[in-house]
């Protein structure tokens, strides 16, 4: 769960994030304020409060006969909670760009479209690799919390086998919970050593 929770959210909240910081920035009031609301209410809203209403809340707005899995509803929190801080840092990267660039881009005629996908988003992105990563980082370990919702993550998989009186010794504690961290570490630090690797291969300026 910690894992397919944490990469399809990173699937997902990328894109929305995306959408939502050039949303944000859009000249046209109406979907300028419909960014603003989701980002700032979700960003004010804390994770637990997010999975709790998907889980228990979402269900009762849904067509009668139709329900989604738990998992599912997690997901859905998830990413739309990552999505709101992602679509912060993206903006940030679109406002160091340079007037120049979108000048630039206006005068060879590009559209919209063409201008943000060929000139200013990738610019923008490789700006904000570590802030994009970071927010990958915390999604990955914010996915324990899905334990509020009865559904059992890496630690609460640890936490269940306290109890197995199979092979639980007074040491199990301690070893379990080691070994989770040790888990979380080792991703988050695979994480953050491939943000540096890009920085350096894409040339933003980071230097060892």
């Amino acid at each position: 769960v910690t894992l397919s929770l944490s990469f399809v959210g990173i699937a997902v909240s990328l894109p929305m994030g995306i959408v939502l910081a050039l949303g944000r920035r859009s000249k046209m009031p109406i979907i300028k304020w419909l960014c603003v609301v989701f980002i700032e209410t979700v960003r004010g809203i804390p994770l637990i409060t997010v999975l709790f209403f998907a889980s228990v809340m979402l269900p009762l707005f849904l067509p009668e006969g139709v329900s989604f899995d738990k998992y599912l509803r997690a997901l859905i929190g998830v990413s739309l909670f990552a999505a709101a801080y992602m679509a912060e840092v993206i903006r940030g990267g679109l406002q160091a760009i340079p007037k120049g660039q979108y000048e630039g881009a206006d005068s060879l005629g590009l559209g919209y479209w063409q201008k943000m996908g060929l000139i200013v988003l990738p610019q923008a992105l490789k700006l904000v690799i570590p802030g994009i990563v970071n927010t990958f980082i915390g999604m990955l370990k914010d996915t324990s919390l899905v334990l509020i919702i009865s559904m059992f993550d890496l630690l609460g998989v640890v936490k269940q086998n306290f109890a197995d009186p199979n092979w639980a010794t007074p040491q199990t504690p301690k070893s379990g919970l080691i070994f989770a961290a040790f888990v979380f570490w080792l991703l988050c630090f695979g994480m953050s050593r491939y943000s540096m690797y890009t920085e350096r291969r894409l040339d933003t300026g980071y230097k060892r």
